[in-house]
């Protein structure tokens, strides 16, 4: 089969320059995937001042849409492995113009909550489709990795380019409009998907398991809800129950797996160890990178007072490290090592991670902008080289769940990165002290959240509000530059790990 007639597990043939044109459409749907991830950062103080959310419902804000994707997956995967993975992606993709309208039009934070997840269902549907379609459009090694590092060049960036396409639309819109974004998009991928794009599925599928979805989903749910809340609040009763409920649909997910003759995915894949380093290495990458990425923007409008735009801006040497380094992987992962390449990236996130240790209220634009396109290269590098080793691990009849694993890793990466650092944010931010003289209720609303302090402050005499605002401002800078020293050892570690479980992998060439 050559490079110019790539056939598909079907029969539907992408011939010439059509398969990168189908290529653009599978990039447009991660991107603004991606983009929703994190475009929500800018917009949470708005938000928070029109639904006025506890700060518990604004960590579910945040991060309930990249749970409910990480949880659906697998399960997702699988499905588009079973019914055609074009059909999948184009569903999804009207599934997910139509509820971000509701997004948009939230009324309360429930309703908000609720909206998300259903988002992320409408989500899941979409980034394990678009990998598996590459996998199967472009068989020629080569071809592939650059495909991927186009793939992950964007699936990197859009978490960057969140943040200054929610600026831009803040700055001239209400809050709502940074999911009404979503609607065009959308509309010309479904168009332009029907056309240009090959249907591809396993010829041998099996059934689809829905006892299966429902364990992966709960699992994944609770053991994070878990985590977050056990960080925040402490141990409680109803915390330990979520973790062993969570805990235990993940063990009979697995075991269930194992026996069944068409899993939802094939846990033997995990025993190749270039596999599972790949799939770690992509969790704690997109894990340091989001909860960076996340509470940064609250930091740069909230506690240095800029504008949305010019705190999407600053957030953009990211995205500009993420697409060059994504863009440059496979040649580097070619020319020196699989693992010197995913090492080096998680390295480099790390120090990002540390720099902003020491960052505060007067932190310059330039020294901001050096760690962030630091950070941004080192997950474009690591994540498209990860990606690339999973999908040539497996046949290319797997790859819908190949894809899905890798997909979970980053979702559940991104959530997890938001809980657990901004669980480590949250809790430091809640014991600063409140200056004498403010009243009680104003004191509560200010705990909540920072975007609740300056609300507070803003009601408050001169004096005392400066002087809740600072304190409020300065124990939001103390959990932000712990959680990200958190980060930071983690990766560490990972580059650590990485170099030793990812020994001997190479790239096919």
């Amino acid at each position: 089969m050559t490079s110019t007639d790539q056939r598909a597990t079907d029969g539907e043939t992408v011939s010439g320059p059509g398969r990168w044109l189908a290529l653009a459409v599978l990039v447009l749907a991660v991107l603004l995937v991606a983009v929703d991830a994190t475009v929500l950062g800018l917009a949470t103080p708005f938000l928070s001042e029109d639904l006025k959310p506890s700060g518990t419902q604004l960590l579910w804000i945040g991060d309930v849409y990249s749970f409910v994707i990480a949880g659906l997956l697998v399960s997702m995967g699988s499905l588009g492995d079973r019914i055609g993975r074009k059909k999948l992606l184009l569903v999804g993709a009207v599934a997910f113009g139509a509820v971000s309208v509701l997004n948009a039009y939230a009324s309360s934070p429930e309703m908000m909550i609720a909206a998300r997840a259903l988002l992320g269902v409408a989500g899941a549907t979409l980034m394990p489709s678009t990998l598996a379609l590459i996998r199967n459009i472009f068989h020629d090694p080569k071809e592939r990795s650059l495909a991927v590092g186009i793939w992950g060049a964007a699936a990197s960036a859009g978490a960057a380019v969140g943040p200054v396409v929610g600026g831009f639309l803040l700055e001239n819109f209400w809050w709502g409009s940074v999911f009404l974004i979503n609607l065009p998009v959308m509309a010309v991928l479904v168009v332009v998907g029907i056309k240009l794009l090959p249907e591809s599925r396993d010829p041998n599928p099996g059934p689809w398991d829905l006892a299966s979805v429902v364990l992966s989903l709960v699992g994944m749910v609770a053991v994070v809800y878990a985590v977050k809340e056990a960080a925040v609040e402490g141990f409680r009763w109803d915390i330990a129950v979520s973790a062993v409920v969570g805990v235990g649909a993940l063990i009979w997910f697995v075991r269930r797996q194992l026996t069944l003759k068409s899993p939802l995915l094939d846990m033997r894949l995990f025993h190749n160890r270039g596999f599972s380093g790949a799939v770690l290495a992509d969790l704690l990458t997109i894990l340091g990178l989001s909860g960076l990425v996340f509470f940064l923007s609250q930091f740069l409008q909230l506690v240095q007072m800029r504008s949305p735009l010019e705190a999407g801006l600053i957030e953009l040497p990211a995205a500009v490290g993420a697409v060059g380094a994504g863009l440059l992987a496979g040649y580097i992962a070619r020319r020196a090592s699989v693992r010197s390449a995913v090492s080096g990236g998680l390295a480099a996130v790390g120090v990002a991670l540390a720099a902003c240790t020491v960052i505060g209220a007067s932190t310059g634009v330039a020294a901001l902008g050096v760690a962030l396109f630091l950070g941004g290269m080192g997950a474009g590098l690591a994540f498209t080289v990860t990606a690339d080793v999973i999908l040539s691990s497996v046949p290319k009849e797997q790859a819908g769940a190949a894809s899905a694993v890798s997909e979970t890793a980053y979702e559940l990466g991104a959530a997890l990165g938001i809980a657990l650092l901004g669980s480590v944010v949250t809790g430091i931010y809640r014991g600063f002290a409140v200056p004498a003289g403010v009243p009680a209720d104003t004191a509560a609303a200010a705990h909540e959240s920072l975007g609740g302090a300056v609300e507070s402050a803003a009601k408050l005499p001169a004096d005392q509000s400066a002087a809740l605002l600072s304190s409020a401002q300065g124990a939001f800078t103390d959990g932000f530059q712990t959680a990200a020293g958190v980060g930071a050892l983690v990766l560490f570690a990972t580059a650590v790990a990485a170099w030793f479980m990812l020994r001997g992998e190479k790239l096919e060439s």
